[in-house]
């Protein structure tokens, strides 16, 4: 709520209230101003109120008055699923192994410096490998934020490729190499403690997908089935990482045999892996990367 005077005969709104303490006027910024009406307190003015919650790239100014962010959730992209492979009587079948989800964070809080510019990425999902006896999945990005004043705030790298090699048609039947999950990156220091301007307790903010407070951590592999025995046999493809410690439904589904794709991941989840006979199935690709903030100040 903002506060008005009247300067020559004109209203005009304050940035800042000091108040006369003794003698002179206290160097520290009043951050909340109550009356009394009708014998109780209202509050008049408070210097900062928290901003909505915003998914904006790119540039982003953080708000003159404001000295902290809040991450709901963050998280780097996941990678993609790899296709499964039938062979001309090689005397198995190979399934997909699935991507990887990438690092991510829920309820984090951060300092920042009111009137700085973030720079915040979102990191690109990994494409689903394409190779059938040979080839790597596509990586998944990582989602950064850095302040042109505060530097770097956060890296959440992405899932690691899954990848196949060494097959042939007539055999031999191919090795499968598992996804890794994104690693948690550099990390500005979190802040822990403090209640904003307008009577926020940090430590309250437990809305992000994993559900409690200052949650940060790796992503997750994804599954790697195989390869099953005998000709013609049917095997499922691998299940992609799911992001946020596990959140139900990010990881992409198994391609269950050559008539199925994987799925794709999503909210930072790996893509699933192609399943194989009859004939053999696609891999999907892994889930964007994702941010969620809004801007504070602590008291």
């Amino acid at each position: 709520m903002g506060v008005y005077v009247k300067d020559g005969g004109t209203w005009r709104e304050t940035s800042e209230l000091y108040v006369r303490d003794g003698t002179s006027f206290t160097n520290k910024t009043v951050l909340n101003g109550y009356i009394k009406t009708g014998g109780s307190w209202e509050e008049v003015y408070t210097l900062f109120n928290t901003t909505s919650y915003s998914s904006a790239v790119g540039s982003v100014a953080v708000p003159s008055g404001a000295n902290a962010i809040h991450f709901e959730y963050a998280v780097g992209a996941g990678s993609g699923g790899m296709r499964g492979a039938d062979y001309d009587k090689a005397g198995g079948e190979s399934a997909g192994p699935a991507g990887a989800s990438g690092a991510y964070l829920s309820d984090v809080v951060f300092s920042v410096t009111g009137g700085e510019t973030l720079t915040i990425t979102v990191g690109a999902g990994g494409a689903a490998g394409s190779g059938t006896y040979s080839g790597t999945s596509g990586a998944g990005g990582n989602t950064t934020v850095t302040g042109s004043t505060t530097g770097a705030i956060l890296t959440l790298n992405g899932g690691g490729s899954a990848s196949v090699s060494g097959g042939g048609v007539a055999g031999p039947l191919r090795t499968n190499t598992a996804s890794t999950g994104g690693a948690l990156g550099t990390l500005a220091t979190r802040l822990t403690t403090g209640t904003t301007t307008d009577g926020l307790n940090i430590t309250t903010f437990t809305s992000g997908p994993v559900g409690s407070f200052n949650s940060a951590g790796a992503g997750v592999a994804g599954t790697n089935p195989g390869n099953c025995g005998g000709d013609n046999c049917t095997i499922g493809g691998g299940v992609g990482g799911s992001s946020y410690s596990g959140l139900s439904g990010t990881g992409g589904t198994s391609g269950t045999n050559g008539s199925t794709a994987g799925g794709a991941g999503s909210r930072g989840g790996g893509g699933g892996g192609g399943g194989t006979e009859p004939g053999s199935s696609l891999g999907g690709a892994g889930g964007a990367g994702e941010v969620y903030y809004r801007f504070l100040r602590i008291a």
